[in-house]
């Protein structure tokens, strides 16, 4: 779990890397022509729509279907919620919460606070997510600071995508690539399915958990930041194992992993509420 640890906290002081800004804008860049030739289009990635929690990161997030009048919805992990981890199995809704969460701005500059008022959905049962209701609108919040949501991808994200993880934390961005898929990821207790694994260079550290990470392509939110093997032990917590479809188990120290969440728009309804009976929803239930 990429949550604080006094480790993460040690390494970072010697290497003085605690807070650095790293960079990235919510707009898409102008696309570039030359004859015969017609470059992608690239969004710039930035800070704006993460926040800070007190001991993890997140993001304000929308759905393909959300409206700028809903209620504005925060994503992290589950292992990152107040209460504590929730244990293999369970499934969290509708509890109140009263979290604050630290918004940033494109630089990472913190311009403002927003309050949760429920946890909508929790849960490290197949995946690692938690993601609260707040006290305010995406409009209020655009009308207020400037800042936009970030958009939740719907469709499974691909080998080869170019990523950013952009902690709110530690006000740090980690750049590379979707190395593939992970059949089952076992970390202690919990088991998390169909699991990101990132290319070497996304080197996360505690505190980073929650972080979203962003296709640079399109902007949108592509999976949740949530873990990485430390010490290369086997399956313990802080080191998660790889599990393939016919129970071979591989350990790749310094490897470190994301939740996809393509599969969670489909159980939002009409502002932006939470039904785990919709067509398609296939999120564990309580």
């Amino acid at each position: 779990m990429n949550k604080p640890l006094l480790a993460a906290l040690s390494a970072l002081a010697i290497a003085g890397l605690g807070a650095t800004p790293a960079v990235a804008a919510p707009h898409t860049a102008a696309k570039t022509t030359t004859p015969h030739t017609t470059k992608a289009v690239k969004a710039t990635v930035s800070f704006a729509g993460t926040v800070s929690l007190s001991n993890c990161s997140g993001s304000v997030i929308r759905f393909p279907g959300s409206a700028d009048t809903d209620p504005a919805l925060v994503l992290t992990n589950g292992h990152c919620l107040e209460t504590g981890m929730p244990g293999p199995g369970d499934v969290i809704t509708g509890q109140s919460s009263s979290r604050s969460f630290g918004l940033l701005n494109a630089s990472g500059t913190r311009i403002g606070t927003l309050r949760a008022n429920q946890v909508v959905y929790s849960t490290m049962t197949d995946t690692d997510v938690t993601i609260y209701r707040t006290t305010t609108t995406y409009a209020a919040i655009k009308s207020t600071y400037g800042i936009s949501p970030l958009t939740v991808q719907d469709t499974h994200p691909v080998a080869g995508t170019s990523i950013k993880v952009v902690s709110g934390y530690w006000k740090r961005t980690y750049s590379c690539n979707i190395d593939g898929f992970v059949y089952q990821l076992k970390e202690g207790d919990w088991t998390f399915k169909d699991s990101v694994r990132y290319t070497s260079s996304c080197n996360t550290i505690g505190g980073t958990s929650g972080s979203p990470v962003i296709d640079t392509t399109t902007g949108k939110v592509v999976a949740v930041n949530n873990t990485g093997n430390e010490d290369g032990e086997r399956c313990t917590v802080n080191n998660p194992c790889e599990v393939d479809a016919n129970g071979n188990v591989t350990v790749r120290q310094g490897i470190n992993y994301a939740q996809e969440i393509y599969n969670i728009p489909a159980c939002f309804t009409t502002g932006n509420k939470l039904d785990l009976s919709a067509a398609g929803c296939t999120l564990p239930k309580p």
